[in-house]
């Protein structure tokens, strides 16, 4: 794992650069968000393909779960991704209130991303 720490607009964030999936479990969710939290990040990216796919199975907890955490602690996370692959209302719509929110995203492309973290 690899972290690329873009800084626009004085809003330092952490990208997260891997090859393997990060987030098996919720464990790992909360770790990796008191590893980056600790470290001085409140701006997060990960990329889909780094998140296990039975995270947007919303039924087992474990995004809400994560994601409870990243609220908690006033942490800003953007899950960038192709999210046209998953065919569930329920997430669907969960993804469209999480984004009205602006404290947890999902956009299709790391500009987006970059772009929302930066104000």
């Amino acid at each position: 794992m690899k972290i690329e720490t873009p800084i626009l607009n004085d809003v330092k964030i952490a990208e997260i650069i891997s090859d393997q999936v990060l987030l098996q479990s919720s464990e790992d969710g909360i770790d990796l968000l008191g590893n980056l939290y600790y470290q001085g990040f409140d701006n997060i990216i990960i990329h889909e393909r780094n998140i296990s796919p039975e995270f947007f199975d919303l039924k087992n907890g474990m995004a809400g779960e994560i994601l409870q955490k990243f609220s908690n602690f006033r942490v800003k996370l953007v899950i960038v991704g192709d999210f046209k692959t998953y065919s569930s209302k329920s997430l669907k719509d969960f993804m469209y209130e999480s984004n009205k929110l602006k404290q947890i995203n999902f956009m299709n492309s790391l500009k987006e991303a970059l772009k929302i973290l930066s104000f």
